[in-house]
């Protein structure tokens, strides 16, 4: 990062088996863990690098976080807004992943 130029505007997700997510930063600060990685007066590596690897959390699962993140900061403002589409079989690791990221 640049101090000139202040923070990345976009930050990277990287999962355990190395798939990568490039989301806006303010959609990443909805989740509390990766606020606090990302909050540039820290000193995590993160927080310089823009980019986060969440080595316990799968492709798969790291995909439907970033998708429940933007659909999260689009709708923030609405009313009745009807639920994501999420398959059962990721119910269980997304709820260990939205523990973890405190999303």
């Amino acid at each position: 990062m640049d101090s000139s130029t202040g923070p990345s505007e976009y930050v990277s997700l990287v999962s355990g088996d190395g798939f990568e997510f490039v989301i806006p930063r303010s959609t990443a600060r909805i989740s509390g863990t990766l606020r606090r990685m990302l909050e540039t007066s820290s000193r995590f590596a993160e927080a310089q690098s823009a980019r986060c690897e969440l080595t316990n959390i799968s492709g798969i699962v790291l995909e439907k976080v970033c998708e429940y993140l933007c659909y999260n900061e689009k709708n923030k403002n609405e009313i009745n807004v009807p639920d994501m589409d999420i398959p059962p079989e990721l119910c269980l690791e997304l709820l260990m992943a939205a523990d973890y990221l405190d999303a």
